[in-house]
């Protein structure tokens, strides 16, 4: 019987190897592989973010933005990159705040290791005070400072800079 037929006859001889159930069971596991192609794709442009947090369209222009310097303590650098790396970026996200670019100043005689220079975006003002009161606020977030800072303090000093985008600026591409 046909259907029995494998390896290098298969090959050599398709037809043959194919008889007509298989040629319907075929057409129906690549219509199955497309679905589940679709609702792969479909999970993935979906954000995980809480629903609170998500917006139906990102406008660059009306969206405030938050610059930040932090100043590290001598010789936590490394450690301060660390925790931004594997917990705060993924915490603020969770809290609604979007993660726009994040930089290390090179070395100065001012900053001998350099700081940490990073950019978020909130829909308002207000809505940044929301986020960053629940971030301050969240078990994950107290215990991972105070893990990371057993050793002591990370950061002597943070400024922080509120801005707009300017009617001049070249387009902002920000992810949802």
């Amino acid at each position: 019987m046909a259907w029995h037929l494998s390896g290098k006859f298969a090959l050599k001889y398709p037809d043959v190897a194919i008889t007509p159930w298989r040629r319907y069971a075929k057409a129906f596991w690549f219509e199955e592989l497309v679905m589940r192609f679709a609702l792969a794709c479909l999970a993935l442009s979906v954000p995980a973010l809480p629903v609170s947090a998500q917006e139906t369209a990102v406008n660059a222009q009306t969206l405030v933005y938050e610059l930040r310097v932090y100043y590290p303590a001598p010789g936590k650098l490394a450690a301060l990159n660390t925790r931004f790396r594997e917990h705060t970026l993924g915490l603020f996200a969770k809290h609604g705040m979007r993660n726009v670019a994040y930089w290390n100043e090179m070395p100065t005689e001012a900053a001998p290791e350099g700081r940490v220079v990073y950019v978020l975006a909130y829909p308002s003002r207000a809505a940044r005070d929301v986020s960053w009161k629940a971030f301050t606020e969240d078990p994950e977030w107290r215990s991972v400072a105070a893990a990371s800072e057993a050793g002591g303090k990370l950061v002597t000093k943070v400024d922080s800079v509120f801005m707009t985008l300017a009617d001049y600026s070249p387009p902002l591409i920000l992810k949802r």
